[in-house]
């Protein structure tokens, strides 16, 4: 299958997962929208990863895109937090509207943006001072070096970067019992299988018609790679004990969302990586 209808096959998925997640306990969009002050457990995550790296004030009124934004309660949390003119950009334009009216009824000055992450630097023309990504958003993409050139253009000079994503060794790996079923090294092509069913509860009972998965793996050396190949520098790098879904039965909760039980094998289940468009010379 050729790489523009695996991304095509890919959004039609994602079209049908917005329905069903927004609808969801999960994402409780409705407790979400009654309380002004929550903020996603994803973001929060978030920023205790990027608070080191940005100014005694924090977020506070600094610009912020957030890619592969989906329904938009993370985005709307960082602009609960107080960055301001804040964007999220999705491929789904159906996670686009449940995210406009989401904002809309929350009273969030958002801009969303319909595309593909890897491009984003020719649908945007403006820079940030943050770029976020977490959450499960990179193996949807088919290569990293367009998507880290694109987060480096739309930087500031001086602008940091984060993504706190998935630990790529899980995407490897089978858990009953434990071991090694697929590729962790990237480079292998697509990855391809079907599935109706989605990270959170099936609310409502509603069904994913469009079940065509594609994922790619993207490892830790092409991930840091990419961004030091687009000019970015590294400075942090991080492998967390925890991550935001029950991806497998091990796993109990805790206050970052779901860790690994005491009687497991202590692996990483989340990576983090902080990177900064360097200044402009002699500024």
């Amino acid at each position: 299958m050729r790489e523009a209808e695996a991304v095509a096959t890919n959004r039609a998925n994602w079209d049908d997962r917005a329905d069903v997640h927004a609808r969801s306990k999960m994402y409780d969009v409705e407790g979400f929208l009654a309380d002004r002050t929550e903020i996603s457990t994803v973001v929060r995550n978030d920023l205790s990863v990027l608070t080191p790296h940005l100014p005694e004030s924090g977020i506070q009124g600094l610009s912020l895109l957030h890619l592969q934004c989906h329904i938009g309660t993370d985005t709307i949390s960082w602009a609960r937090l107080g960055a301001a003119d804040v964007h999220g950009l999705d491929f789904s334009p159906n996670s686009l509207a449940h995210a406009t009216r989401i904002a809309k009824t929350d009273g969030s000055d958002i801009t969303w943006v319909e595309g593909d992450a890897r491009y984003a630097s020719t649908l945007i023309d403006r820079h940030f001072d943050i770029v976020v990504t977490s959450a499960g958003t990179i193996v949807w993409l088919p290569d990293l070096t367009s998507w880290a050139q694109s987060i480096h253009d739309l930087l500031e000079p001086g602008g940091v970067f984060m993504i706190r994503d998935d630990h790529p060794i899980l995407g490897a790996m089978e858990f009953e019992p434990w071991e090694i079923t697929d590729d962790y090294l990237g480079g292998g092509g697509a990855r391809t299988y079907e599935d109706s069913g989605t990270y959170t509860d099936n609310a409502a009972g509603a069904e994913i018609e469009h079940v065509t998965n594609h994922e790619w793996r993207h490892d830790l050396g092409e991930i840091i790679g990419s961004l030091l190949n687009a000019g970015l520098r590294i400075e942090a790098f991080t492998e967390l004990p925890y991550m935001d879904w029950p991806a497998f039965s091990d796993l109990t909760p805790c206050p970052q969302g779901w860790t690994l039980t005491e009687k497991s094998h202590r692996i990483p289940l989340n990576f983090a990586v902080v990177a900064r468009r360097p200044n402009r010379p002699n500024s």
